[in-house]
């Protein structure tokens, strides 16, 4: 290397140092200047960061859902699969908590979550076995179809599976009693369908004499009971549309129920048109004679009473205006002069 060039190495490697030694000392003096600033900072920062990892819970936390843990999974799996499903935000706290907080395993199972908990509560419930499956009450209205219950359940039970519960209850519209049921978090569809099925039973025990007395087939009440949970509101009206339509059945007379329609195509009365009355379908009242081929709907209590003590009349012809009442006719003459009166 030439004298110039070892010159200038040693002036650039002495301003170097120089520089170096600068900038050390300044940062220095700064940070023991800001040592008490920085050190508040950096607990502050800590304190929130703790916060939000122990003792807050994810934005995203699966409130009102079932969580399973399945069994013989892993610490690692578990918490990973919590994590995945917005339960706690780091896998790694949850592992480090299980091993040295909890320092017990984690317990399989189904938990149910009604609020927001933090990783720590996590910790507890599922190395406890704190299960927090607590019955859920959920209403099912009087005339509510299979297809409307499970709307329902699905809206209550964040698992419920309504493709499950439509498929096993094909054949069963009509014998699923409509009332107050208390379910846990995690109820499968054949357990429903068989607590709702048994109160069906159950309810009609005290009607069985009325049964044998009316010399009608189960189905053949249970349908009628379901066209007047559609068609008339309050008892005696549904006695008197009872009356109207066993009277309709016994001279063989299509009995023309509109309500029919909301099951084939969800259409009212005030929504029908003639094309929808040629609608070719089974449950179409207007071109098949006798019941539709089962219930349009799940009748409650009331509905099956009326269907089994219809008020006797010479009436052949009923219908509502828009506010409920009903009007009765023994002639097709008379009923046209009520739908000008009352409807049209």
């Amino acid at each position: 290397m030439t004298p110039f060039f070892l010159e200038l190495y040693s002036k650039m490697h002495q301003a170097t140092n120089r520089l170096w030694d600068f900038c050390r000392g300044s940062l220095s003096g700064v940070l023991r200047r800001y040592f008490p600033l920085i050190a508040v900072a950096v607990l502050v920062l800590g304190s929130i960061g703790a916060y939000l990892f122990l003792y807050r819970s994810p934005g995203r936390f699966p409130v009102g859902s079932v969580v399973t843990i399945d069994e013989g999974a892993s610490v690692r799996a578990s918490a990973a699969q919590l994590n995945a499903m917005g339960v706690i935000r780091s896998p790694l706290l949850l592992r480090a908590l299980v091993r040295f907080m909890a320092r017990a395993p984690i317990i399989a199972g189904d938990y149910f979550f009604s609020r927001p908990l933090s990783v720590r509560e996590v910790v507890l419930k599922i190395t406890k076995g704190d299960y927090g499956l607590v019955p859920v009450r959920v209403t099912i209205p009087e005339g509510a179809t299979t297809f409307e219950m499970a709307g329902l359940f699905e809206k209550k039970f964040g698992r419920f599976d309504k493709k499950v519960f439509l498929g096993l209850t094909r054949d069963k519209e009509g014998y699923l009693f409509p009332d107050t049921y208390s379910f846990l978090p995690n109820v499968k569809a054949p357990e429903v369908i068989r607590t709702m099925q048994e109160n069906f039973y159950k309810k009609i025990v005290d009607l069985s004499e009325r049964l044998i007395a009316f010399k009608r087939p189960l189905g053949d009440i249970v349908t009628m009971a379901s066209l007047l949970e559609k068609e008339a509101r309050s008892m005696e009206t549904r006695q008197r549309v009872a009356g109207v339509l066993w009277n309709r059945l016994k001279i063989n007379m299509p009995l023309q129920v509109d309500a029919a329609f909301l099951y084939i195509n969800g259409k009212n009365t005030y929504e029908l048109t003639r094309a929808d009355l040629a609608t070719t379908s089974p449950y179409n009242t207007y071109k098949n004679k006798g019941l539709p081929p089962g219930p349009i709907a799940n009748p409650g209590l009331a509905s099956l009473r009326a269907a089994l003590s219809p008020i006797p009349s010479r009436y052949l012809f009923y219908l509502s205006d828009r506010y409920g009442n009903m009007y009765y006719a023994q002639t097709f003459e008379e009923h046209k002069d009520n739908k000008r009166l009352y409807v049209y």
